[in-house]
């Protein structure tokens, strides 16, 4: 072991200037050497040794675990070795020779692999040396690849992300246009005619996913010798509810009493065989049917004056079809088929103006207009106010229509079907009578069953579904349905409220207040027991009194009270997010607040009892001490409705106002829409109540209100 840690240290270790040819330090004298001698040898191959990225060693030049050499080969090759390096440095003494030889070690780390390959002035590396470090090579380069690999997989997914969260965020709100900015705007459209409410419905006639507003107009011509003595022209009108443009305009030889849309045509084919159903009950609509889908592409609107029913096309306006009707006292009741064409048939209630109670009932095809056979008369003895119709489907799946003067009855379906044509409805479903409805029946030989009558006329019956009071001039057959099924709400009296159970026509449960109601109940959902509750409006002497009432139990959950400046308006509610309602509703300020000192300037011929500051408020439940107040104007609120935007989770209040002019002339009638989201962002905060006196309550913060309220948003009832 000594000799050869002898020889080991005098040896320079390097032939050329190159290393990878041959290391002496890496040979052991003899296989006999003990095991501290092979780690002694060994050591080089960590740091100088073979197959590492410094090149090949002298122990891969021959093949063997220490590249040991047997016999007198390993004395000679020392020899050898050791007489070249002399001759090539004879200059050099062996302390100096030491230092190149570790100058060299270094020096050949930095070196790039390229120079391992060998060349002039290494000859002696021979072809064994370059497949080492061509190995060597390969492996590097095996070993970036597999990096660049790994680095693309985390990479590519990456930018993918990013790209992606990009068009999102730009791109695609950039395609939707307008239909992302938050429709506001205001237009004057025609005379006001006093106070009385015109014809509004909403539905999306466009096809831009935004309820869109239809209205009836009316407007003065300027015509000096105007036909029949009459300079008045009555027109329906639909509205782009983003940008408040006339989409089409419709001239009608009355005024236009009802607006409703939602009846749809296509995709249901009508049977025209010979012998088909339709034509077997109704031979006389078979012109009409041929060509009646091609022309109605959208949405079906029906325009209702007092004597004439249109049905028009909602995108174009296009008429369909026209059927005379006189005295038309109602808006039309959306029916099942009746004839077997696939379409919904409708009904609706005439009742003639000399105040007789001769109230009749008239069928009509959904698609082509046509009366179903004669109308269906009722003497009833009750005199009041007219009492639906609406439709009813109870708990066993049979179809009856509520209606009355005062008084609230039923009929069956199937009763006026027969009345009306003397045959038995098509379809075996709208046979189906109710036993325990049956069973209400005045006398064996009536037809009327009794759902409620007492000595207080009734005034309102609405049913108790959330979001109807919106959405009740709509002919859409799923909300129909939805409505036809549940409790009702009914006012009478004037100033009693009860909510009837639809199984057994039963009141649940009875609420008086002191001064009259004078607009329908508001249902929405203010507690979270899932049962609609209601919010009512009566008005005596000055003061409205505004309340919400538990729909389960009618006990009070909410009331304020405010000044009344003579307005009289069914108040709107709509669903959140979060489950629960909010309720806009108009009155003057809160009696219990701080009056508002800003003054309204009023112009010039404006009465003083018209200056009367009327305010839009929101109420939700979550904060029943504060109310955001949307709106101040003097201007008149006749009507109004809910537009929803389902992309924004947004809606829309839509108001019709009575403005003030400056001369003589009609109030001017203007259309309104305002984003709620928007307006609740300006919206001021007034607080019920006096804070200061409620035992243990904490007062909302500013901050804490504006949060909650500018998060808020909406959704479809």
């Amino acid at each position: 072991m000594a000799a050869a840690l002898s020889r080991a240290l005098k040896l320079p270790g390097k032939k050329g200037s190159e290393l990878g040819e041959y290391d002496p330090l890496t040979q052991a004298d003899s296989e006999d050497d003990s095991e501290e001698d092979d780690l002694v040898l060994n050591y080089p191959r960590n740091g100088l040794g073979r197959g590492n990225c410094l090149g090949a060693g002298s122990s891969d030049l021959r093949g063997g675990r220490s590249g040991r050499l047997v016999g007198g080969e390993d004395e000679a090759e020392e020899e050898e070795e050791e007489d070249e390096w002399r001759e090539r440095l004879p200059s050099k003494s062996r302390p100096d020779r030491d230092d190149m030889k570790g100058a060299q070690y270094w020096s050949q780390r930095d070196t790039s692999s390229g120079r391992d390959r060998g060349g002039d002035d290494g000859g002696a590396t021979g072809g064994a040396g370059a497949g080492a470090v061509g190995g060597a090579d390969s492996d590097g380069k095996r070993a970036r690849a597999r990096g660049a690999i790994r680095a693309a997989f985390f990479l590519v997914p990456l930018v993918s992300a990013m790209l992606l969260v990009l068009l999102c965020a730009f791109l695609i709100p950039c395609q939707k246009g307008e239909l992302e900015k938050r429709p506001q705007w205001e237009r004057a459209l025609g005379d006001a005619g006093g106070v009385t409410p015109p014809a509004l419905a909403l539905w999306d006639v466009d096809g831009d996913s935004v309820e869109d507003v239809l209205l009836g107009v009316t407007e003065r011509t300027n015509d000096t010798q105007p036909s029949m003595g009459n300079n008045k022209v009555y027109s329906a009108v639909a509205l782009s509810a983003v940008s408040g443009q006339v989409l089409w305009r419709v001239v009608m030889r009355e005024t236009v009493a009802y607006i409703q849309c939602g009846l749809q045509y296509e995709g249901h084919p009508v049977p025209l065989p010979a012998g088909g159903a339709a034509l077997r009950a109704y031979p006389e609509t078979a012109p009409l049917l041929t060509g009646q889908r091609e022309r109605a592409s959208g949405p079906v609107c029906l325009l209702i004056g007092k004597s004439v029913l249109t049905a028009v096309n909602g995108t174009t306006g296009k008429k369909l079809w026209s059927v005379p009707i006189e005295n038309i006292e109602s808006q039309a009741v959306l029916l099942p088929d009746l004839q077997g064409d696939t379409v919904p048939d409708l009904l609706v209630a005439t009742l003639p103006a000399d105040g007789s109670s001769d109230l009749a009932l008239i069928l009509l095809s959904g698609l082509t207009g046509a009366k179903l056979g004669r109308p269906v008369p009722f003497n009833l003895t009750t005199q009041g106010k007219l009492i639906g119709p609406l439709l009813h489907e109870t708990q066993p799946g049979a179809y009856y229509i509520l209606l009355g003067l005062g008084t609230v009855e039923a009929v069956s379906l199937c009763d006026i079907y027969t009345r009306a044509t003397g045959k038995m409805p098509l379809m075996q479903a709208l046979r189906h009578k109710d036993a325990t409805w049956e069973k209400l029946k005045k006398t064996n030989s009536s037809s009327l069953i009794h759902i409620y009558s007492g000595k207080d006329a009734v005034d309102f019956l609405l049913p108790l579904v959330s979001g109807f009071c919106n959405n009740h001039n709509s002919l859409d057959t799923v909300a129909n349905l939805n409505s036809s099924r549940s409790d009702w709400a009914l006012v009478y009296g004037s100033n009693k409220l009860s909510v009837m159970r639809e199984r057994d026509a039963h009141k649940q449960w009875t609420y008086g207040v002191l001064s009259p109601m004078h607009s329908p109940p508001t249902p929405g959902h203010f507690n979270e027991d899932r049962i609609p509750d209601l919010l009512v409006q009566h008005s005596a002497n000055g003061t409205r009194r505004v309340q919400v009432i538990d729909g389960a139990s009618g006990r009070v959950l909410w009331a304020a009270e405010f000044l009344c400046p003579r307005l009289v308006l069914e108040a709107s509610s709509i669903s959140t997010a979060g489950g629960q309602s909010v309720f806009l509703f108009w009155a003057g300020e809160t009696i219990r607040a701080p009056k508002n000192t800003t003054k309204t300037t009023l112009a010039p011929g404006v009465a003083a009892e018209e200056s009367h500051i009327r305010n839009l408020f929101l109420l939700h439940p979550s904060y029943p001490t504060i109310l955001l107040q949307l709106n101040s104007t003097i201007d008149t609120a006749v009507t109004a409705a809910v537009s929803y935007q389902e992309q924004q989770k947004d809606a829309s209040y839509i108001s019709v106002l009575s403005r003030p002019t400056l001369d003589s002339e009609p109030f001017a009638r203007i259309i309104k829409s305002r984003s709620l989201r928007a307006a609740i962002a300006k919206a001021q905060v007034v607080r019920l109540g006096d804070s200061s006196k409620a035992s243990g309550a904490v007062k909302p913060g500013l901050f804490e209100v504006n949060k909650f309220f500018r998060q808020l948003s909406f959704k479809q009832q």
